[in-house]
């Protein structure tokens, strides 16, 4: 069976993610948010890289790759808030995303769901963000309809 390029390149995001954020844990710069917007470079790869390997396959038509993108990057997202609910509540649940939410954007004592489900909502938008920047760098190379 054979993985489709969304999901490996979805999958690549969240391993990028992921080593990157326990990376910066180990090293304890977790607590530094603006760190945390560094993110943003393994979700552009990841939809770069399906972008070029559509195009490369022949594939020249934009709203075929803005799809193709778009679901790239939903699948990293994805995978990363359910690994971000997995490690929190190895970490100790609500309490962990609590000594998260000081240094980020929340308010109040959110628990793991809510962080979650607000990453979720950040996460689609820079996701559309993100393709709409790589359709914007490839859309020379697409045909017109």
């Amino acid at each position: 069976m054979k993985i489709s390029k969304e999901v490996f390149n979805g999958a690549t995001i969240f391993v990028g993610i992921s080593v990157y954020f326990l990376l910066m844990n180990a090293l304890g710069f977790a607590d530094m948010f603006y760190l945390r917007l560094f993110n943003i470079v393994f979700v552009y790869y990841g939809v770069n890289k399906t972008i070029q390997m559509n195009v490369a396959e022949g594939k020249k038509t934009f709203v075929y790759n803005a799809v193709s993108a778009m679901m790239t990057s939903l699948v990293g997202v994805v995978l990363s808030i359910a690994g971000l609910i997995v490690y929190s509540y190895m970490q100790g649940g609500d309490n962990y995303v609590q000594s998260l939410s000081e240094t980020f954007l929340f308010g109040g004592n959110p628990s793991v769901e809510t962080y979650s489900i607000s990453l979720l909502f950040e996460g689609v938008a820079s996701s559309i963000i993100v393709t709409l920047f790589a359709m914007l760098y490839w859309n020379n190379r697409f045909t017109a309809d």
